[in-house]
């Protein structure tokens, strides 16, 4: 009899886990959450890039249609008498861009043209991307955000 309380006591003893063995646990599970996190915001600022650039490859495929027809390009875009499309400067006869992209943060890109050349400019998240432009054109900074400069060819 005594044997099977004993018994007793020891499967009672050795059922759930212990404190330390808890908190191992939920630090293993903070570790990798932190990792994780820290891999998709990456991943975020990639997409978002990825879609600058996008914009930017639409924006330069409608000012070549505009230069094609008008023999120039827009001094401003959208034009300040149709926004906030990109459309022939009387606003009637031909629409190139039915709306302008903006970026993904809210802002809109940076164009400039003096009508036989233009430049349009995104600032990228990721440092790391290969496309940057070698040296840094405003508005973007250097530090957190570096240009992307598309041109006419």
């Amino acid at each position: 009899m005594q044997n099977s309380k004993l018994q007793f006591k020891i499967q009672n003893l050795t059922k759930g886990f212990t404190l330390v063995e808890l908190l191992i646990v939920v630090a293993i599970i903070g570790i990798l959450a932190t990792l994780l996190s820290a891999n998709f915001i990456g991943v975020r600022q990639r997409a978002r890039d990825g879609q600058r650039k996008s914009d930017l490859r639409q924006i330069q495929s409608a000012l070549e249609l505009y230069r094609s027809d008008q023999a120039s390009y827009p001094n401003v875009i959208p034009s300040p008498n149709c926004p906030p499309a990109l459309k022939s400067p009387d606003c009637s006869t031909s629409t190139y861009m039915q709306k302008i992209p903006i970026d993904p943060a809210g802002a809109s890109y940076t164009y400039s043209s003096n009508g036989t050349i233009y430049s349009v400019i995104a600032c990228l998240e990721n440092g790391n991307d290969s496309q940057k432009d070698a040296a840094n054109v405003a508005p973007c900074n250097g530090a957190t955000n570096f240009s992307y400069t598309v041109q006419n060819p």
